[in-house]
């Protein structure tokens, strides 16, 4: 049947990744009393400038804090992949597609490193900003960068694809996370394999509803509509934009946190609508994700 072969697929590509030789665990020498330097990776988009804030707020708890340089237009590059058949087809590939983000993020890694031999790195990513770390990590970045990453941090990122079979679902990435989850390494296999820590933040901003019951329902409706597209059903809880369920990976540390929302576009900490990297919300997580574990 066509779920058997599917089930077949993925378990093949399952097996690919567990035959993948392992990159070198050996890592520079640290200074045990500095910081990690977290580069910032921009969710979907987002410009590297909407992160400045937040880059501010890490540089005062004593951190190094690297944007990748992103620029708002730079996200139509994406609309070269609907120029192939993979797109129409729902089985497209990160690269080259996304090449241009994954570069934007060697140079924010190289950026950091340049002057400190010994800084550990951490990848603090937003949105979308978390499966491109994924590609980076396995398929762009140098060892020598992959050497120095430390941990993953993952902030209302969709870490899952959306369901097949489920009527009126349409994958967003066409086929980008579907890859990423069948061919890249698993929270548990980056741990195991490269000694890099994996942690999920996931924020509980608001409920989505599956029927439309009078005007009063309108936005939770509406929403829901978003979170199905996302993880196939439309009454869960979420950031407005990312299911929680959604934005966990099997294997990684998890953090979910009420009243949290998706970006920076739109917050606003006085109206009860905080982001992850606003002050409100900013030390509720860090401390789980960032300190040492």
């Amino acid at each position: 049947s066509s779920l058997a072969l599917a089930a077949s697929a993925r378990l093949d590509a399952r097996e690919r990744s567990s035959r993948r030789p392992r990159r070198s665990r050996a890592r520079a020498t640290r200074c045990a009393a500095a910081k990690p330097h977290v580069v910032i990776c921009p969710g979907l988009g987002n410009a590297g400038t909407d992160y400045d804030a937040f880059a501010a707020l890490l540089r005062a708890r004593g951190h190094g804090a690297t944007i990748a340089d992103v620029r708002r237009v730079d996200w139509l590059r994406n609309a070269a992949g609907a120029a192939t058949p993979a797109y129409w087809r729902g089985t497209l590939r990160p690269k080259p597609t996304v090449n241009w983000y994954l570069d934007a993020l060697a140079n924010a890694c190289e950026e950091a490193t340049r002057d400190d031999d010994d800084v550990a790195l951490i990848l603090c990513a937003h949105s979308a900003g978390g499966w491109l770390a994924r590609v980076f990590i396995d398929e762009h970045a140098s060892e020598a960068i992959v050497g120095r990453i430390a941990r993953l941090v993952t902030l209302g990122s969709p870490m899952k694809p959306a369901p097949r079979d489920v009527p009126g679902v349409v994958d967003q990435t066409r086929g980008i996370l579907t890859y990423v989850d069948e061919n890249c390494r698993s929270a548990s296999e980056l741990t195991c394999d490269l000694g890099i820590e994996c942690v999920c933040v996931a924020g509980k901003y608001a409920r989505g509803a599956e029927t439309l019951d009078g005007v009063a329902s309108a936005g939770a409706f509406a929403l829901g509509q978003g979170y199905k597209q996302v993880c196939g059903r439309a009454a869960v809880d979420g950031d407005g934009i990312t299911p929680v369920e959604s934005a966990l990976m099997d294997g990684a540390r998890h953090v979910v946190l009420d009243d949290v929302y998706h970006t920076p576009l739109g917050a606003d900490d006085a109206a009860g609508r905080a982001w992850y990297g606003s002050p409100a919300a900013f030390e509720r997580w860090v401390p789980l994700a960032l300190d040492p574990s």
